[in-house]
């Protein structure tokens, strides 16, 4: 058994910045990572184009900007290089290919216990680890694991199909018929790259969304510091008519709340365009309703219509994996795994317990948690 202070479970973007601000403090700390590095998401499970959305003064960790060379919307390889950089400056040391499998609050010893499996051994031996701590920080993140939704039919479908956390690019997808399941930023990315690489390309587009060019967003961003959500909003939207046009014509629906406001109170962001919606007006990308279910290769949708299919790429989020291994604490996660407590309280819970990267608002909203809990615990500390 090892004993700490804190224990961060999860060693993403979210659990490197709290493992950064604790070091900053000398606050002791291990971080637990389940993968053989950190961010695995941005370095195993992430498409080639991929780029950082917002602009990069919205984007960096606590106490490292980006360089000033760094172009404004960093891209993949640009983000992994500062998240190698932030990890050797803050002297982070995250313990790798450790699974927890459970963790309890002991109210007697007012610490938290957690079990672990670390596959880090050979022979095929897993040894079990324990480890108590007086705080734990829960880093695991709302992206741990992506969701594929239950539709009638799919594990007898003759093509192949992925989540987009599995697509890197469109290569393989040349001269084949492609359907993209979703229309977030990475659906509408992933169609995009699709396109690109010659396959003949659909989305399915079942709910209204936003759509914004980048430089719409970095505006509204700077707005935002002076103005109400509302006033930014009304703006924001006037510049996409304008830019957009009317699009429920080529089957895409503008939501009835604005984009800022949907952020902020559901989590949901707007699609930031990155010629999606081009190619979706010239008839190039085809936009289709929602599934009802697959019979052999085709698909059958809500419309009615039947279409064929070599392969489906599943854009269909993600979900929080709290709930595999955290035990109790209903107080302050819900059954989903995600907190109970809403924006800007999120991040603190009972007995200890804090989590970082729920706040459902990027790497902007992972920085402030950070910083919050690695101050709070630091006012306990010196309180005693």
């Amino acid at each position: 058994m090892e004993e700490t202070m804190v224990v961060i479970v999860g060693a993403g973007p979210a659990g490197l910045a709290t493992s950064a601000c604790l070091n900053r403090l000398s606050i002791p700390n291990i971080v637990l990572e389940r993968e053989d590095c950190y961010a695995s998401l941005w370095k195993k499970r992430s498409y080639d184009r991929l780029k950082l959305h917002l602009a990069k003064q919205f984007c960096h960790l606590p106490y490292m900007d980006f360089p000033p060379n760094a172009p404004t919307y960093v891209p993949k390889n640009g983000f992994i290089d500062y998240l190698d950089n932030y990890v050797s400056h803050f002297g982070i040391t995250p313990r790798y290919l450790r699974s927890v499998e459970s963790v309890i609050y002991d109210s007697d010893a007012e610490k938290w216990q957690i079990v672990v499996k670390n596959m880090t051994t050979t022979d095929n031996v897993i040894e079990t680890e324990v480890y108590t701590s007086r705080f734990l920080v829960v880093a695991s993140g709302e992206n741990s694991q992506g969701t594929i939704p239950d539709i009638d039919g799919l594990d007898s479908y003759g093509g192949e199909y992925i989540h987009s956390n599995q697509y890197e690019n469109g290569r393989k997808f040349r001269g084949k018929d492609v359907l993209v399941v979703g229309c977030g930023n990475s659906g509408m990315e992933i169609a995009y790259d699709l396109w690109n690489w010659g396959a003949n390309t659909s989305i399915v587009v079942r709910n209204p969304v936003h759509v914004l060019t980048k430089e719409m967003v970095k505006m509204a961003m700077i707005m935002s510091q002076y103005l109400p959500c509302k006033a930014v909003d009304i703006i924001t939207v006037a510049i996409s008519r304008l830019r957009y046009g009317k699009l429920s014509k080529y089957g895409i629906r503008m939501p009835t709340k604005g984009p800022f406001h949907l952020k902020e109170t559901t989590g949901r962001s707007p699609v930031i365009d990155v010629g999606t919606i081009s190619k979706i007006k010239s008839g190039e990308i085809k936009v289709l309703p929602g599934m009802e279910c697959i019979k052999d290769n085709e698909v059958v949708f809500t419309n009615g219509a039947t279409v064929q299919f070599d392969a489906i790429v599943f854009a269909t989020g993600y979900k929080s994996t709290v709930r595999n291994w955290l035990k109790g604490s209903y107080e302050s996660f819900d059954e989903k795994g995600m907190p109970k407590r809403s924006f800007p309280y999120h991040w603190k819970g009972g007995n200890g317990i804090y989590n970082a990267g729920f706040s459902r608002r990027g790497l902007r909203g992972i920085s402030s948690d950070a910083q919050n809990i690695a101050n709070d615990i630091y006012i306990n500390i010196t309180a005693d």
